[in-house]
């Protein structure tokens, strides 16, 4: 006999074989001995979670002439000539490709003969939701009144398409996703019926990446067996074959991130295309990652929601101590948006490079979780700076990457200049570009809707029509910054006042200082 593939080798023969769908299967079971069968039957699920394997039982054990516990017996006549594909009583219907009125036709005028053998003409209708809606049509009448010899299944992944009218003369049953556990389980009776010997963690990880479907941890295990013939199956070797990567890698990129440190992050990207890694399921399985990370955090027992070794979570745990949870869900939701947006995308590799990138400047985007990562960077960089004070050494910034080298150097003394004079304050309005390039990011971008203009005292007012650019300047830190900049640049003490018009008519009324000096320009060159 020609080889098998493993999930059609070892499909389930009866009830008692189907694993995680016991809510289905047991009202089956007892609907058969208790003689209550149904005409028509909605089977929905996810792929690869029983659909079809169950009606294929549930057909055999109507027609089974000595029907047991858990279904069909499997002996009998009718078990052997359902299963071998040589009974008339079992049709099998591909709707995606027999999806036309005509078709269902053919269906409806078979329906009137009455089985030569056994008590029941089942039809199995495999993705009904793909049929046009006249081929609907046609089937509801035989729905409504069938034979009482005829039993119809529908099995379906899009329950959602299907007509209402279908829907309410059909009993539906839900097949939910299989667990972790049961897949694992399930793949672990195989291999000891195959005589292949496997790691636990590499099951374990073969049963996550089924996504609760056990035809799909089947095929991959398959996959991974066929590929290292004769030797044990272990972590690595499935790493290996399924194009995923170790969670050392995952914390790696983890920890350049809350450093800022796009170099870093760069570096992993280009590990992983150097490893022929699919860079789709590597941003899918660290956002997967960051809510193992989230769970952690937020969690009293996190052991029971997060599938990982002790090791890996003591490591998690470590990480989460550092990082906010706005941060988090910053992380996940770029990510999460990235994934979807990768599965079209001809340049995978740059989309999470981009998006990598982003993470590491959250100065580049202006909502909450953004914000609130920048605060996290500004106050690790001052108790950075207190730390570098405090021990006599300097802390700069290298390259523009944030990452940051330490010379001893003494404690900086502050220069004494003198105070500005109303043409000073001029001369830094006329160079204010100047002035805001020499800030941070932060604070140069907190100035981009600032209205320069002018006390009675001659002191430099910043107005603002938002509160927090505002409040942040109100800070004599922050403000410390730029008057540091403007007197590098004109040598002089300039004075700042800060305030914040609620109204943008109250903030067009202050004159704007930069509008005034370019009218006298233009006045002194004509």
């Amino acid at each position: 006999m020609s080889y098998q593939a493993l999930y059609r080798k070892y499909r389930p023969r009866d009830f008692s074989d189907v694993k995680g769908q016991e809510h289905v299967v047991t009202t089956l079971n007892n609907q058969i001995r208790g003689d209550r069968v149904g005409h028509a039957y909605l089977f929905c699920g996810t792929r690869g979670t029983g659909k079809t394997t169950v009606a294929k039982i549930f057909a055999r054990a109507v027609n089974c002439e000595n029907p047991g516990e858990h279904g069909p017996c499997g002996e009998c006549a009718m078990c052997r000539a359902i299963e071998s594909g040589r009974s008339m009583n079992v049709v099998e219907i591909d709707a995606a490709s027999n999806n036309r009125v005509d078709d269902i036709r053919q269906v409806i005028d078979e329906v009137q003969y009455s089985p030569a053998e056994g008590r029941y003409k089942v039809y199995i209708i495999d993705e009904v939701h793909m049929l046009s809606v006249s081929a609907f049509n046609a089937l509801l009448k035989t729905l409504e009144e069938p034979p009482s010899y005829m039993i119809f299944i529908l099995a379906t992944t899009e329950a959602h398409k299907i007509p209402l009218t279908i829907l309410s003369r059909c009993q539906r049953y839900d097949f939910r996703r299989i667990g972790v556990e049961t897949i694992r389980d399930r793949l672990q009776e195989l291999l000891d019926r195959e005589g292949v010997q496997a790691e636990e963690r590499a099951l374990n990880y073969i049963a996550r990446q089924a996504d609760g479907a056990l035809r799909d941890g089947l095929s991959l295990l398959e996959q991974c067996i066929s590929f290292y013939f004769g030797e044990t199956l272990t972590y690595e070797n499935v790493l290996n074959i399924l194009g995923a990567v170790d969670h050392g890698v995952y914390h790696r990129l983890l920890e350049v991130l809350l450093d800022n440190r796009v170099n870093g992050v760069l570096d992993v990207v280009a590990d992983m295309v150097e490893q022929g890694r699919d860079l789709t399921q590597f941003t899918n399985e660290f956002v997967w990652y960051l809510r193992n990370l989230l769970v952690v955090k937020t969690s009293e027992d996190p052991q029971e929601l997060v599938d990982m070794s002790e090791e890996n979570l003591a490591e998690l745990a470590e990480c989460a101590e550092r990082v906010e949870l706005p941060v988090i869900f910053r992380y996940i939701r770029i990510l999460s948006e990235l994934s979807n947006e990768m599965r079209y995308s001809a340049q995978k590799r740059i989309a999470l490079e981009v998006a990598l990138v982003k993470l590491c400047r959250p100065q580049m985007e202006q909502d909450l979780e953004s914000l609130v990562n920048r605060i996290r960077n500004l106050e690790q960089v001052n108790e950075e700076l207190q730390e570098a004070l405090e021990e006599g050494t300097l802390v700069t910034a290298a390259n523009g990457q944030g990452e940051r080298t330490e010379e001893q150097a003494e404690k900086p003394r502050a220069e004494i200049r003198p105070e500005a004079v109303p043409e000073d304050v001029r001369d830094v309005v006329a160079n204010w570009k100047q002035v805001t390039a020499r800030l941070d990011p932060v604070p140069r971008n907190m100035l981009k809707e600032v209205r320069l203009s002018v006390t009675d005292e001659g002191r430099l007012m910043l107005a603002f029509s938002q509160s927090m650019p505002a409040e942040y300047f109100k800070k004599e830190e922050n403000q410390r910054e730029l008057i540091e900049a403007a007197g590098q640049l004109t040598g002089k003490e300039i004075g700042l006042d800060v305030r914040f018009t609620k109204s943008r008519r109250e903030l067009n009324a202050l004159p704007e200082l930069r509008n005034i000096i370019k009218n006298v320009e233009i006045e002194m060159i004509e």
